[in-house]
């Protein structure tokens, strides 16, 4: 998905009251790639886009890769929905065991959160931004996830963690089998 396909379709979620978005970064991702190969880290990506895909429109969403182990999702959530509930939920299934065929592997990922209604009127690279702040927050603490606190709570270059590139966002349609 190119990123004016992304931001037109984010952009209409977000006309919704109850939008959360996430970014989701794995961890460990490159000691996968080198010591069971990239096959395996391609495994790896696949079956959590197929994962966080499944769960994102369990509410309401949809997600998107944005590169490397990196993804986003824009959800439905109410404001008072037990959050730390649904992002454990959420990494609980993302970290359930993969078969690689020669390894089995749990992925995990350090995930942020920003709720529309944590920061009132802000536009869609503001709500990502946070989610970007709060999930290398997360990463940094060792937590599974983390809610974006106000605005500039957690400082990266840009909105960006420093030297992470931009976004290239791909689209995760539903995948019509059996989904890992």
């Amino acid at each position: 998905m190119r990123r004016e396909e992304f931001t037109s379709r984010a952009l209409r979620a977000m006309r919704h009251p109850h939008t959360a978005v996430l970014l989701l970064d794995l961890n460990g991702f490159k000691q996968i790639n080198d010591t069971h190969g990239h096959e395996a880290g391609d495994q790896v990506i696949a079956a959590v886009g197929r994962r966080l895909g499944a769960w994102s429109r369990e509410y309401g969403g949809f997600a998107a890769r944005l590169g490397g182990d990196e993804f986003t999702a824009l959800v439905r959530l109410a404001p008072d929905a037990d959050a730390d509930a649904e992002m454990t939920r959420l990494s609980s299934r993302l970290s359930q065991p993969l078969d690689t065929g020669r390894v089995t592997l749990a992925p995990r990922a350090s995930i942020g959160l920003c709720h529309t209604s944590y920061r009132p009127g802000a536009g869609l690279s503001d709500l990502l931004r946070g989610a970007d702040e709060a999930m290398y927050a997360a990463k940094r603490c060792g937590d599974h996830w983390r809610p974006a606190g106000a605005a500039g709570a957690h400082r990266t270059a840009h909105g960006r963690r420093a030297g992470r590139p931009g976004p290239h966002l791909t689209l995760l349609t539903p995948v019509w089998r059996k989904a890992s």
